[in-house]
């Protein structure tokens, strides 16, 4: 038997393991696992080139859990190792000092067990004491039996192994029996060895029988280890990658489509990508995309991996040029990940180009699924917008679908304002807006559908990509004011009957919780709805970024109450009828109020002309109180006035029913008032 003490040149690489894998300390099943597939690859190398003639025979890697003796066994039958093998690759690690190891890798403990060799070291940090069992293929070697408890003293001797191949037999510590209950092993080993080439057995296939699960005497497979990726896509049908994607994601739904990676120049790359079909946002999750190296599960964070908008994805990636221990600054710096981050956006790109030219049925059937990937995706990457925007598609009201330089050819020649702006309407709900959209269909004008999450901030890049283009939404306005083709007509009625009628509408304007209301006029078709509600385009599209983004800037504006437009048609026969109707019900009391308005207002006027030309020091005392007298005589017949005019309004049932159907044509009418206004319109009946 032969005993020494591991060659390490730091102190003792032990606490170090500990202290920098702990958070990871699940990944030594990986490694040892990993190590195990690798063993037996490797016999099938050599069986394959002549080197090793004996018999293969059933090539899997065994997993195995035994509570009473408390250890966890990984066991092959690979190529095995002699006591110079182990000596070498065991007993032998090189490191630089503790202090220097510790600093450079202090920030990516996953890059320590990959870049020195550790994997199978991984095993301490779960276990008090590790034992090796190993036969090597090699004729005439002798079985050895490696030993140690946790430090770098070891033991190594003959013994007597029945076949070739190794058992890594862990003794798991008092700190880690999470690591002996077979739902825990089977949890990671689906999570690691899903894929791996080699048969992963742990246990036997169990079944329900006689009420209760029992063992079969079927091994318990846990990976497939032929998946999808690895097979050429000449040899695969549609059904077999959505088969594959079920496997992935058990209980989602068919994905769109899907795109298969297969790169062997200029580096290694395989994989497969899914577009997902979202119903909803809470469905919008990254993270679902697996990178794998040869069939071992890295990691489901790739966003150094491939662009941003493409986490939106789901699928695999695998390649050997991306290492198993992968770290942060690796993949920030690697030459061959940024090529593969390359093609990737272009294998995306080329294949949406693809289906879109040669299937576009297709591609229109499925684009309010793909959307926000090709939005997301135009909106962070300068490159992919420039491919993208040849297939990228508007969407109407209609339910028709364009290309950007189709619409253009759609509108140009009816929307362009008197600037010569192109005008691109839109809306984002197309029932809550129903009457607005007819106004402008009325108009001979087209209305898209922008009711997307990213719809927003999407419409702000195309105004920055288009030439002299505007995108408003149908509501932001009246249609005449939308696209304005010559001189809005003026307001013809007086400042009197404009100040009436602000406050007549506004005795029944609602209260709404963050919501301020401005009463305007307009001078529109006498066909057009007398009363309507509108709101201002930037400050809308501000808040509905803020909503999106929030912080800085955009928060101010979330912050800020709603405002609304109550716009009153001046020249519609209902506002002029009103008009009357209250110039007739109010004469006999108003009247008078307005004449001694208008003589208070007119000796106000004059005591302040004749203080013009005076210092503040100059005026006597009895001129400046009776000022002030005269402003709070005026105030309070502007008060009283108010009164009369509020009451009217108030009363008026005409009023509160032009409020209402403008309410309800924007979909603001609801619950008490709603019930009032149907209520209200049996009446008027």
């Amino acid at each position: 038997m032969a005993k020494g003490s591991i060659g390490v040149t730091s102190d003792n690489i032990f606490p170090v393991i500990k202290k920098f894998l702990y958070s990871d300390h699940e990944i030594f099943l990986r490694e040892l696992v990993s190590n195990a597939v690798d063993a037996t690859q490797k016999l099938k190398t050599l069986a394959s080139v002549g080197e090793f003639k004996g018999e293969l025979g059933e090539l899997k890697v065994y997993i195995s859990i035994d509570k009473k003796k408390k250890t966890l066994t990984v066991s092959d039958r690979g190529i095995g190792m002699t006591a110079e093998e182990i000596d070498k690759y065991i007993n032998q690690i090189a490191l630089s000092s503790a202090e220097d190891f510790i600093e450079k890798y202090k920030d990516d403990a996953q890059a320590i067990i990959g870049h020195f060799g550790l994997g199978f070291y991984s095993a301490f940090m779960v276990a008090k004491k590790v034992e090796i069992f190993t036969q090597s293929y090699q004729e005439g070697a002798v079985a050895q039996h490696w030993s140690c408890k946790g430090d770098p003293e070891y033991t190594l001797e003959d013994t007597i192994k029945s076949d070739r191949g190794t058992d890594i037999v862990l003794h798991i510590d008092d700190d880690n029996k999470e690591f002996l209950e077979e739902a825990r092993i089977s949890e990671l080993l689906k999570k690691y060895a899903k894929f791996l080439p080699v048969e992963i057995v742990f246990g036997k296939k169990k079944e329900w029988k006689d009420g209760k699960e029992v063992e079969t005497d079927e091994d318990n497979v846990i990976n497939n280890t032929t998946p999808a990726w690895t097979k050429k896509p000449a040899d695969l049908k549609d059904e077999d990658y959505k088969e594959f994607y079920r496997e992935l994601y058990p209980f989602s739904e068919d994905p769109l489509f899907h795109i298969h990676l297969n790169v062997d120049y200029p580096f290694n790359l395989t994989g497969i990508l899914y577009f997902p079909k979202i119903k909803n946002n809470i469905e919008l999750q990254r993270n679902k995309i697996q990178l794998y190296c040869n069939q071992v599960f890295v990691t489901d964070q790739v966003e150094d991996i491939v662009p941003d908008y493409l986490t939106l994805l789901h699928g695999v990636i695998d390649s050997p040029d991306i290492p198993l221990n992968v770290s942060r600054s690796y993949l920030q710096s690697d030459g061959n990940v940024k090529k593969i981050s390359s093609h990737i956006t272009k294998k995306v790109a080329d294949r949406l180009a693809d289906i879109f030219k040669n299937e576009r049925p297709d591609f229109e059937d499925k684009w309010d699924d793909l959307k926000i990937f090709i939005q997301y995706g135009m909106l962070t990457d300068e490159k992919f917008y420039e491919r993208a925007e040849k297939f990228a598609l508007l969407k109407n009201v209609d339910g028709k679908y364009f290309t950007f330089d189709e619409y253009k050819k759609l509108v140009e020649g009816n929307q362009k304002d008197k600037n010569d702006d192109l005008i691109y309407l839109y809306t984002t709900n197309k029932e809550e807006q129903y009457s607005y959209i007819q106004h402008a269909q009325d108009k001979g004008y087209d209305v898209l559908i922008m009711d997307g999450q990213l719809d927003v901030h999407a419409i702000s890049q195309l105004e920055q990509k288009f030439e002299k283009t505007r995108f408003v939404r149908v509501d932001g306005d009246t249609i005449e004011k939308l696209i304005q083709k010559e001189e809005v007509s003026q307001v013809t009625i007086s400042d009197r009957q404009r100040d009436e009628l602000i406050t007549i509408f506004k005795s029944q304007l609602p209260v709404i919780d963050k919501a301020d209301f401005l009463v305007t006029f307009e001078h529109l078709s006498p066909q057009s709805n007398p009363v309507f509600i509108t709101q201002n385009e930037f400050m809308r599209r501000m808040k509905d970024m803020s909503a999106l983004q929030g912080g800085g800037m955009m928060n101010f504006y979330g912050e800020m109450p709603d405002s609304y437009n109550l716009v009153v048609n001046t020249a519609h026969p209902l506002i002029e009828k009103l008009l009357k109707d209250e110039e007739g019900a109010l004469k006999v009391e108003i009247s008078p109020v307005y004449d001694e308005l208008k003589q208070v207002e007119a000796k106000h006027q004059s005591l302040k002309e004749s203080h013009k030309d005076k210092k503040a020091e100059e005026i006597p005392a009895e001129e400046k109180t009776e000022l002030e007298n005269l402003m709070g005589q005026i105030t309070a017949l502007k008060d009283k006035k108010d009164v009369l005019l509020s009451t009217y309004g108030g009363e008026n049932k005409q009023v509160g029913q032009l409020i209402d159907l403008a309410l309800l044509s924007n979909n603001m009418l609801k619950g008490k008032a709603l019930a009032e206004f149907v209520k209200r319109s049996i009446e008027l009946l």
